[in-house]
This record gives structure tokens, C-alpha cells and sequence, in this order.
């Protein structure tokens, strides 16, 4: 893939990503369950222990990572240090986000024994994400 293609696929995700946690977010602030679609296993995965991280929401944090990834794919050509270590920085974000997805994949498999559509829709783009960052860095090196 060109360093073009995959720098706008990667905006894009982002900005997916970020709807999607925002969605979510606002599902979790509100509970309002009429926003969960399909088998209400959302709901499920919104009320576990497991949906926020020291009272923070998960898709609140999943939405700051797609916010700063974003900004990182949009400014990294326009500024110097960006230039030179942006897409270090991209790679290191798209680490630990694939790295909590799998961990919250493992979750809601294993431990809370339901999916919700929507987080996985958004651990999905992360894994892309992640699969894009590295071919960034592979670009790079």
C-alpha cells in the first residue's frame, strides 16, 4: 500500500472509531437501552464491572485514543517532530489499543459471556488500526 492509501485509511478508521466509541459513551452515561441493537448483549457488557476503568468508561478511553490517533494521522506531516517520529508514536497508540482489545475481547468471550455489536465493531477498526500502524512503521524502517 502507498504512504498515501494508508495514511487516509487510517483517518478514516480513526474517525470510526471515534463514532463508535461515542456512541457508546453516551450509552453508558445514559443507559438508555433502546440504544442497544441486536440480542441486548450490549446491555450486558455495559452494565459488567469490566465497562469502565476506575469509573472512566472504556469507550470513553477508546474514544481519547482514536481522538489522539486522529490528530496524530492529521499533523504529523505538518509538524517537524511528527515527521520524524510520528508514525512511532502512531505504532506505540495502535499497540496498546490492539492490546486492550484483545484483553477485552478475551472479556466478553470468556468472562462476561456476551457481545455487543458495537464494541466489537470498534475492536475491529482497532485491529486494522494496529495491522495499518505496522505497515506504516515496516514502511519506514
Amino acid at each position: 500500500m502507498k504512504k498515501i492509501t494508508l495514511a487516509l485509511s487510517s483517518k478514516v478508521l480513526a474517525v470510526l472509531g471515534m463514532v463508535i466509541a461515542a456512541y457508546m459513551t453516551i450509552y453508558k452515561w445514559t443507559a438508555n437501552d433502546g440504544m442497544c441493537l441486536g440480542s441486548g448483549d450490549c446491555s450486558t457488557v455495559n452494565a459488567s464491572p469490566y465497562s469502565a476503568v476506575y469509573g472512566v468508561p472504556v469507550a470513553l478511553v477508546g474514544l481519547i485514543g482514536y481522538l489522539v490517533l486522529f490528530l496524530l494521522f492529521q499533523f504529523e506531516d505538518k509538524h517537524p517532530i511528527l515527521r520524524e517520529y510520528g508514525f512511532i508514536a502512531i505504532f506505540g497508540i495502535a499497540l496498546v489499543g490492539f492490546l486492550f482489545t484483545i484483553y477485552l475481547v478475551y472479556l466478553e468471550f470468556w468472562v462476561i459471556h456476551a457481545l455487543c455489536p458495537f464494541c466489537l465493531a470498534s475492536q475491529a477498526t482497532m485491529t486494522i488500526l494496529f495491522a495499518l500502524a505496522c505497515a506504516r512503521l515496516v514502511k519506514q524502517l
